[in-house]
């Protein structure tokens, strides 16, 4: 009898198609459209793990590839999707073994971290995924946009005397996005991804496949905001950035898009909205994206310090799968510097596995919270001195793959 063996490989890119059926399997409330668009755009450049049996794809896992600003630098990170498994080959470890391969590789590659939108918390938690960013999200009614117009009334009446003028972006009009970006909100976020012209451009390219767009608000020929739109199950938004005081522009934009009576769902605002009442049942702060550590060494030489601090400490990190993050590491920094200086040592002050110490240093928990959980020891020497670190927040993280 013929023994069925698992083999593991990554795929070469003229190989990428292959995963399409799996992924039409798994995924399957995805639309023709945005398959189509994912497979031409996305799997140009981005990393495929495949797990054959009998010579076919059973299993699968994708890196996308982002250029990341974490603080004041640039580095690459990937965005984990498609984790997929054939139904009839689940239960037998696939995506473990998809995953640690994953991480291993990026390990070599001296990446500072991974991600993903998990579709459950307990699949990842194990490997030490953990949240880090929650997304405000709102869902708006016609009694909300009624209220607007009688409470901002000049906004609307603008829009229809085409002092303000809103349109779909054009692909022309990435540079020009990727400029108000940076320009406007270059400096709220320590975490996000890199915002450039290619990036813009494959944004419109995605929420096109999602029937919807890339809308820019213009205020008397100025760009005053851009957000994202999707119509494929009713109106969503995403992440719209707008200049401070054209809030009720944006609104009266939404409100253009939108059928009569319909609801509208909005994903990834930086504030909520002031509404007309006090009705804010409709707003949530969802947990939404899990990172995990991957290059330890490499995300301490991004950390910054306050330069009026003075740090010194040493902790060991366990890390059950990237072994050579578990080590005691010491930590120091000078008045009047800004980077740690980072080294091996003997002497400890405490104990982080690597996925508490991802809580502390992207700023989802503090030293004290972190203190109860298992893993963890902490002296109170070492509880003030990691409260010195400059964590990575805040984190605006909205991508979908």
């Amino acid at each position: 009898m013929r023994e069925n063996k698992m083999k593991i490989r990554k795929l070469d890119q003229s190989e990428h198609g292959k995963t399409r059926s799996l992924w039409e399997q798994v995924f399957s409330e995805d639309s023709q459209e945005f398959v189509d668009y994912y497979y031409y755009i996305k799997t140009k450049d981005n990393t495929i793990y495949v797990i054959e049996e009998d010579d076919e794809i059973r299993a699968m896992l994708q890196l996308n590839p982002y250029q990341v600003k974490l603080q004041e630098s640039v580095v690459p990170s990937d965005y984990i999707v498609g984790v997929a498994t054939q139904a009839e080959y689940r239960g037998r470890g696939y995506m473990r073994n998809l995953l640690i391969h994953a991480l291993q590789d990026q390990y070599s590659q001296k990446m500072p971290f991974t991600f993903l939108m998990p579709a459950a918390e307990a699949i990842y938690y194990p490997y030490d995924f953990r949240f880090v960013y929650e997304q405000k999200q709102i869902e708006l009614d016609e009694a909300f946009f009624s209220a607007r117009k009688e409470y901002k009334n000049d906004e609307y009446r603008n829009i229809s005397q085409e002092r303000i003028v809103d349109r779909d972006a054009r692909f022309m009009d990435a540079g020009k996005m990727a400029a108000f970006i940076e320009e406007n909100f270059s400096d709220c976020w320590n975490v996000v991804a890199l915002r450039n012209a290619q990036y813009y451009q494959t944004q419109i390219l995605e929420q096109q496949s999602e029937f919807g767009g890339m809308r820019l608000v213009f205020e008397e020929e100025k760009l005053v905001c851009i957000y994202a739109y999707a119509k494929e199950e009713g109106l969503e938004i995403r992440e719209p950035l707008y200049l401070e005081g054209k809030e009720d522009i944006f609104w009266a934009s939404v409100d253009g898009l939108r059928e009569p009576e319909e609801k509208v769902s909005v994903y990834g605002l930086k504030e909520a909205p002031d509404w007309p009442d006090d009705e804010t049942s409709a707003y949530k702060e969802k947990p939404l994206i899990m990172i995990r550590i991957v290059h330890l060494q490499e995300l301490f030489s991004k950390m910054k310090i306050p330069s009026e601090c003075e740090i010194q400490c040493s902790f060991a990190v366990i890390d059950p799968i990237l072994h050579k993050n578990s080590r005691i590491w010491k930590l120091s920094s000078s008045k009047g510097e800004e980077s740690l200086s980072v080294s091996e040592t003997e002497d400890s002050q405490g104990v982080l596995s690597i996925a508490a110490l991802t809580e502390i240093l992207f700023g989802y928990k503090t030293p004290e919270e972190i203190r109860a959980e298992e893993s963890v020891i902490l002296a109170e020497e070492l509880e003030e001195e990691l409260r010195k670190l400059q964590n990575f927040c805040p984190i605006f993280l909205n991508e979908i793959v």
